[in-house]
């Protein structure tokens, strides 16, 4: 890999993603809002376009000519929270990922690498019911969906390759969103419980940089038109997991299993979550719990620190 486009690459893991192609010495072009989350990356190869969804229409003319070898499209509105309520929001999410891939065929990318979530498994499980009682998040899994779908056959018809990454929950330096990993590990942190869905859900997390290593592995090896599961080939429990974190950086605080009930259905048999080892050789390589204490760290000095 030589040249590559990356939108998002301000966010939480596009800016990793960005860190490892540099370190591979990719010569990357990073589409973002805010160049100032990339000051660390101080590198010759990475050149900052500053791009809203609107002005995505101008990157042709924005990028220089070049053979790109791959365009990863992370940039998407809303994906936490009350966001997952704003259909409007997330159908205009989709617009502009179709928008990016067309984009990318007029750039001549070999190929487009969509990032997406498992709650699209909880949507695609629904939609064999008669009767179910969605979540909001099926809002936003939707709109992914929807993406995935138009995106794979664009991409077909245009004669571009197409790869999507669905990303299991994921951990790690620079995340400033609320998702359960920060949440639990600012209360054992600071001494509070915290209230949970049942022990026995299936469940798996991992790190951004293996996230990071993935989307390389992808773009590399990745079989067009293939949906990866991003994560590990085998599962776990969501009360083991968390225990574990709990031993790791509080072993006498509370986690109170079963609080809550569990209305997500992640139906993991919907998706081989083998194919990204078989077909790429990749699997998750560090260390669960030096990245979990690096994690606690950063969540010390940067979101409980910036609210004292």
């Amino acid at each position: 890999m030589k040249y590559a486009i990356v939108t998002g690459a301000d966010g939480f893991i596009g800016h990793c993603l960005v860190k490892h192609l540099l370190s591979l010495g990719v010569e990357v072009f990073g589409i973002g809002i805010n160049q100032d989350k990339l000051l660390d990356l101080n590198c010759d190869k990475l050149h900052f376009i500053k791009a809203y969804f609107e002005d995505y229409i101008n990157l042709p003319t924005l990028l220089p000519k070049l053979n790109y070898d791959v365009f990863f499209h992370f940039a998407w509105n809303g994906v936490f929270g009350h966001a997952f309520k704003n259909y409007e929001l997330q159908l205009s999410n989709a617009k502009y990922c179709c928008d990016a891939l067309m984009i990318a065929k007029q750039l001549n990318c070999k190929k487009f690498i969509l990032a997406s979530t498992i709650n699209t498994l909880e949507t695609r499980h629904y939609m064999s019911l008669d009767y179910f009682e969605p979540r909001y998040t099926n809002i936003y899994a939707m709109a992914k969906l929807s993406a995935e779908m138009m995106c794979k056959t664009l991409a077909y018809q245009n004669k571009i390759e197409f790869n999507c990454g669905l990303i299991s929950m994921v951990y790690g330096e620079n995340n400033y969103s609320m998702m359960i990993p920060n949440v639990v590990i600012s209360n054992l942190l600071q001494n509070k419980e915290s209230n949970l869905i049942d022990y026995n859900t299936k469940y798996d997390v991992i790190y951004v940089e293996d996230v990071a290593n993935a989307f390389i592995a992808i773009a590399e090896k990745g079989v067009n038109q293939k949906t990866y599961y991003i994560g590990h080939s085998s599962l776990s429990t969501f009360g083991a997991i968390f225990t574990k974190v709990k031993n790791l950086i509080n072993p006498n605080g509370v986690l109170n299993f079963g609080v809550y009930k569990d209305t997500t259905i992640i139906d993991y048999s919907l998706t081989d979550i083998s194919a990204l080892k078989i077909d790429t050789n990749f699997e998750p390589v560090n260390d669960f719990d030096k990245s979990i204490l690096s994690t606690a760290n950063w969540i010390k000095n940067n979101l409980l620190g910036r609210k004292q």
